[in-house]
């Protein structure tokens, strides 16, 4: 893909700070993207937007709860004051509170569901309506392959994303005659800072049901993300595409 697939877009990028939402804010910037980014970390937002802005681009940063309206309605009516546009979402802000279904406090259920899908859900509702005016627009929802196969001790996480994939295909059903295309990433093992702390015996146990033998990086996310946000994705809505290494078939 050129250098250029997303030269003139803005987008919004939840999550944004570090980890897979900053590989793709990246990969954004240096394929022709503004970019907004939201985190709950407001110090490692703006380090994020530095970094863009030193490509050239221009960037925001911003402390926003995507489970609170009003925060978010805020972010959306500033990044239009500033750019008049957002053409691209991605719903990438998530949380892990693992648990056995017996221990798992009311807590740790309503929080993950609160930020994944909640999140999610408001965070396209807003900006939907910004795209409905444009005529246009790409949203990218992060979901995960244990919202599609399920895992012990994530029952509220599995539940989560597989939220996100429901409303991937509902949204994009709704927005699909104006020419607004959703879709989800469904990633599977993926190098970050939560799976490297990970026990060496569970990252083994892992890599053994991975049929390329190998863990995925952020960059292979992110890639999708940039194909599922530029025009060469322009018939493709409503779908869940895995980077799982072969892990689900």
């Amino acid at each position: 893909m050129c250098e250029s697939a997303l030269e003139g877009k803005v987008a919004l990028i939840t999550g944004g700070a570090r980890g897979i939402g900053k590989e793709i804010a990246m990969l954004f910037a240096r394929n022709g993207s503004n970019i907004a980014i939201c985190d709950v970390n407001l110090e490692e937002a703006e380090k994020t937007a530095q970094e863009i802005r030193g490509l050239g681009r221009e960037s925001l940063a911003f402390k926003a709860d995507v489970t609170d309206s009003s925060q978010v309605q805020d972010m959306v009516d500033k990044i239009l004051d500033k750019f008049n546009k957002i053409d691209i979402l991605i719903n990438n802000a998530g949380i892990t509170k693992d648990n056995l279904l017996l221990r798992m406090s009311e807590e740790e259920w309503d929080k993950v569901i609160a930020v994944n899908l909640k999140g999610t859900f408001v965070c396209t509702k807003f900006v939907s309506k910004v795209m409905l005016k444009q005529r246009f627009g790409k949203m990218v929802n992060l979901a995960s392959i244990i919202g599609i196969i399920g895992n012990a001790g994530q029952a509220n996480y599995a539940a989560s994303k597989a939220g996100i994939i429901g409303l991937t295909k509902s949204v994009a059903k709704e927005l699909a005659s104006r020419n607004i295309c959703v879709n989800a990433i469904a990633p599977g093992f993926i190098r970050t800072d939560m799976t490297s702390k990970l026990p060496e015996e569970v990252q083994k146990k892992m890599l053994s049901v991975i049929p390329l033998a190998r863990f995925g990086e952020a960059k292979d996310v992110a890639d999708l993300a940039l194909f599922l946000s530029s025009e060469s994705s322009s018939y493709i809505t409503g779908q869940v595409i895995q980077v799982d290494g072969g892990m689900v078939m």
